[in-house]
């Protein structure tokens, strides 16, 4: 069964949200919150796992606590647009490990980077030496986050 061709069941979408909340729970934990005995519940585990269902498994951190404290949002527009010039923006950015999300948008802008850093004068030590030296950006928009009333990586 390929990813694109997988409807989740109630079982399954019932898994996938306990792990979401708390990915350490173990497959007899999880078995007995969805009333299913713990060999099918780790199977099917372990067939999202297969079909990329389940990409990865992770622990959220508070950025605050680890001296990221600033977030912000920025937009790019590239001042070419062809395949090339895309390509090495998009490889350039994604080097770059403030940059903890990266989008490629549509309307006035081309991507939308997330980026954390421990304060301002750390983001525009960023801005000016490293994300402005790559080719092709045009114009550039940052928005500053002020406050988080929303994070989330449950999905289902």
């Amino acid at each position: 069964m390929a990813a694109e061709n997988y409807v989740p069941d109630d079982k399954d979408l019932s898994i996938l949200r306990l792990l979401q909340k708390d990915a350490k729970m173990s497959v007899r934990d999880i078995s007995a919150r969805i009333n299913l005995s713990p060999t099918p519940t780790h199977e099917r585990i372990k067939r999202m796992e297969k079909l990329g269902i389940i990409k990865e498994y992770t622990a959220v951190v508070d950025r605050k606590k680890v001296n990221k404290g600033m977030m912000v949002i920025c937009m790019i527009a590239l001042n070419v647009h062809n395949k090339k010039t895309a390509g090495k923006f998009i490889e350039e950015v994604g080097k770059l490990k403030e940059v903890v999300e990266f989008y490629n948008i549509s309307g006035d802008f081309d991507f939308m980077l997330k980026i954390l850093a421990p304060n301002m004068d750390d983001f525009h030590e960023f801005f000016i030496n490293k994300l402005s030296e790559i080719e092709g950006i045009g114009q550039t928009k940052s928005i500053f986050v002020m406050n988080s009333i929303k994070e989330s990586v449950q999905i289902v």
